[in-house]
């Protein structure tokens, strides 16, 4: 395994550690004072399990900190693997053991470095979380049994519990490295420690520009959906209708509707500006005006006000856009093309003319990597629209006319055309070409020995015990004390 591998299994390694603790149903058990011995006691369940070819009863079989770690565990763990379509056949029970030893140990001293979140968020994920699951099996009594489990509430405080240890992990992990840097020299020595035969190759990339435009919506139709809006808005009010079942039956917010428009929000929630400003106007059980964003026209009710946070619903409504407007828009949009294609035009100028996306038409119309905000797009990862559109384009080349439907706002639509102003073939690692990406592994590389480290010390000053039958695994962080 070359150096580059082994950095980015370090980093899968990291993120499988809070894999098996968020997507596995684990019973979680708390040691508190003197009350490890009736924990213990009480959560020895006469369930067979193999262990290394033998039975086992279902216990105790590791202690980090306040949590203990049960064998059924790791055969939920080994269940939730194959669920994701994982092979199980080179994991061992220690390797699951190890991985869940190390959830436990990031959510142990987040407790103990105050990095709790409030249950009022985890309850509200883990409700996101259950409707997501229902709409894939069909109904609670499905999942129920899917999961084998007894009853509702049960399944609920499980996930919460599962939701809760993920997230006090990953807060862990963020605050570890938050504050870690690399500077340009460090990037650079690290660059020319790797052999020439062991840099890594890049796959092909493409640089992207595009121009919108969007079908302008008669003021006729935004009146209708306003005079809706305020029509339910009456009837919640005056006969006590349910706003969340209004929601449930009309609105077009794919991420709120199947939960009467839910959402639990707080300050810092990457929503539309005009959303979080009438959300935090609101008294508990007041009704908005309806109001537009990006996304089309909304009402809002909150439902409980707990200091910065608040539980509130929503019914989000798409102005219907005419074929007519549809179609003028279109041909506007392939004259535009024209021009760029004739040469009368460059894309960057008629992007700055004529685009409607404020997001990209000052830069010419260029897109940028969201997760690096580089102008790079790897090829086959780009989503299917995209990719459809562009894979066959050279530099310079610009698409057709196309219509594309915002998925977060059903019954929104624009058009486009894109153009690869730079395309870049398959190629070996270049520390002038491909600093971004150079400086973001060397990063994390550094990252990850900053982990390491963290990890060592922590399990020295945390109380650890593990079973007698798993102390001869070969875990590849110390949890046997001698």
């Amino acid at each position: 395994m070359n150096r580059i591998s082994k950095i980015v299994g370090g980093i899968a390694l990291c993120v499988t550690q809070l894999t098996v603790g968020q997507e596995t149903a684990v019973a979680e058990n708390t040691v508190g004072g003197n009350s490890e011995t009736t924990a213990i006691r009480d959560t020895t369940e006469v369930t067979p399990v193999t262990v290394e070819g033998k039975a086992k009863i279902d216990g105790v079989i590791a202690v980090v900190g306040d949590y203990v770690i049960l064998e059924s565990d790791i055969d939920k763990s080994y269940i939730d693997l194959q669920n994701q379509g994982a092979s199980i056949n080179d994991i061992t029970r220690c390797q699951l053991l190890g991985k869940l030893m190390e959830d436990k140990l990031y959510a142990h001293q987040a407790v103990q470095d105050s990095l709790e979140v409030s249950d009022k968020q985890i309850w509200a994920e883990t409700e996101q979380q259950l409707n997501f699951l229902v709409g894939q099996v069909g109904t609670m009594e499905k999942l129920l049994d899917y999961y084998k489990k007894s009853d509702e509430q049960s399944f609920r405080e499980e996930l919460f519990q599962i939701n809760k240890i993920r997230i006090l992990a990953e807060n862990m992990q963020n605050k570890i490295v938050e504050e870690i840097e690399i500077t340009p020299e460090e990037v650079r020595q690290w660059f020319n420690k790797i052999p020439e035969d062991e840099r890594p190759v890049f796959g092909a990339e493409l640089e992207i520009s595009q121009i919108v435009k969007e079908p302008e919506v008669p003021e006729s139709e935004k009146q209708k959906v306003i005079d809706r809006l305020k029509e339910m808005k009456r009837d919640i009010e005056e006969n006590g209708s349910s706003f969340a079942t209004k929601a449930i039956l009309y609105s077009k917010d794919p991420g709120s509707s199947s939960k009467g428009g839910y959402y639990h929000v707080t300050r810092s929630t990457p929503f539309a500006k005009e959303f979080m400003d009438v959300a935090y106007s609101l008294q508990e059980g007041e009704i908005s005006e309806p109001f537009e964003t990006d996304f089309g026209w909304h009402i809002i009710m909150v439902d409980k006000i707990m200091g910065q946070e608040l539980d509130l619903r929503h019914i989000l409504i798409s102005p219907e856009i005419p074929k007519e407007a549809q179609e003028k828009t279109r041909k506007e949009l392939e004259e535009v093309r024209q021009k760029i294609v004739d040469g009368e035009v460059s894309f960057a100028d008629a992007a700055r003319e004529y685009s409607d996306q404020k997001e990209t038409k000052f830069e010419g119309g260029q897109l940028r990597n969201p997760t690096n905000m580089d102008t790079r797009f790897e090829l086959t990862k780009l989503e299917p629209t995209l990719y459809n559109q562009i894979r066959n384009l050279k530099t310079g080349e610009v698409s057709s006319v196309y219509r594309e439907e915002d998925p977060r706002s059903p019954g929104k639509v624009s058009f486009k055309i894109l153009k690869v102003t730079n395309r870049y073939d398959d190629h070996k690692a270049d520390y002038i070409q491909d600093y971004i990406k150079i400086k973001e592994l060397a990063l994390r590389e550094k990252q990850i020995k900053a982990v390491q480290e963290w990890m060592e010390k922590t399990i020295k000053d945390t109380y650890i015990m593990v079973n007698t039958d798993y102390k001869g695994c070969d875990f590849s962080n110390k949890w046997v004390k001698q």
